[in-house]
């Protein structure tokens, strides 16, 4: 018999989880304040009713995406009880990367203070974690890697037009890690990814480098009702596939946890999952939407406060500009 025949199956299991925010916390009313000073009008009020949002944080001014995810990443190493010179694959999550080149992962692995493994980045918008936890699951599997180190981080107040407030009061920075390792037994237990280019034009950033200079419109632009309409309909169909595959149904489901955009759209999902909302982890009222860092950022919350424990199901849901969208279901 062949070794091949005779080896166990390999899975991927999170071994531990960490994040970051940046120390400025930036309240609805502060925020408005600021606006007001040029004439935008926009209120606490105005802002919780429609997004669920009170607070965000904003990154300083030289602070990079690849400075908020080292300390996530050191806080998921420790977690896990690991260093960094045991992990042989990173990726990170982000919209907002560093620089052009190198990638936002490269730059983490030289502050890291480790060299030799492969290191990229994804780019889904915000279902960027949901993306890469995929991919380097698919990379443990295969036996690529061993222990992945996989990160969303974001400063989105870079890339926000604050004469826009339908856009501006709803973005925040941060990052959110995981370690994910080979595993005898299911931690992941399945996954799915989806996107449709159709969709481009509601949720988009249509500036670029030319010429040494920014081209095209360097400001987030988005449809917020093209957006909600779509986000409610693939994540309630996304998330059935990944519990048919897993052989789970809706009543399996220990924790929720959606990308943080909107509360109105968390919730949409909750009900049509038939899940009661105590179900739902929700961190988007204090941190606001930090894109492919929210999720990450979501779960190490929920695990620190001691909600989510070992041995419980776990749906994590994303979707975001692309269009992107897609779903993983765990077993933490």
């Amino acid at each position: 018999m062949s070794a091949s025949s005779t080896s166990s199956p390999r899975y991927s299991r999170i071994l531990g989880t960490g994040s970051f925010l940046p120390p400025q916390r930036l309240s609805n009313a502060e925020l408005s304040e600021r606006l007001a000073r040029d004439g935008i009008e926009t209120s606490d009020e105005w802002i919780v009713e429609r997004t669920g949002i009170r607070a965000r944080h904003f990154a300083a001014p030289e602070v990079t995406s690849s400075d908020l995810a080292l300390p996530a990443a050191r806080a998921a190493l420790e977690s896990a009880g690991i260093t960094a010179e045991d992990i042989d694959l990173i990726i990170v999550a982000t919209s907002t990367p560093d620089m052009v080149f190198p990638s936002t992962a490269a730059l983490l692995q030289r502050k890291l203070g480790v060299a030799g493994c492969a290191a990229f980045d994804v780019q889904a918008v915000c279902s960027g974690f949901v993306y890469a936890l995929t991919v380097a699951d698919a990379m443990i599997k295969s036996g690529a890697a061993s222990k992945a180190l996989v990160v969303g981080a974001e400063v989105f107040s870079r890339i926000l037009d604050f004469k826009d407030r339908t856009t501006c009061v709803l973005f925040g920075d941060g990052a959110g890690a995981v370690v994910l390792g080979a595993s005898e037994t299911p931690g992941i237990l399945a996954s799915e990814l989806h996107a449709d280019g159709r969709h481009v034009d509601i949720l988009c950033v249509p500036g670029q480098v030319a010429g040494g200079a920014v081209t095209g419109h360097p400001f987030l632009k988005m449809d917020g009702q093209g957006v909600f309409k779509l986000a409610v309909s693939v994540l309630e169909k996304v998330a059935r596939s990944v519990l048919e595959k897993a052989g789970k149904t809706d009543a399996d489901i220990d924790w929720l946890i959606p990308h943080q955009a909107n509360i109105r759209i968390m919730q949409g999902t909750a009900k049509k999952l038939r899940m009661s909302l105590d179900k739902l982890i929700v961190t988007v009222d204090e941190h606001g939407n930090t894109s492919a860092a929210s999720i990450p950022l979501a779960l190490d919350a929920a695990v620190r406060s001691g909600k989510i424990q070992r041995g419980q199901t776990v749906l994590l849901e994303g979707v975001g500009g692309g269009f992107t969208w897609g779903a993983v279901l765990l077993d933490f």
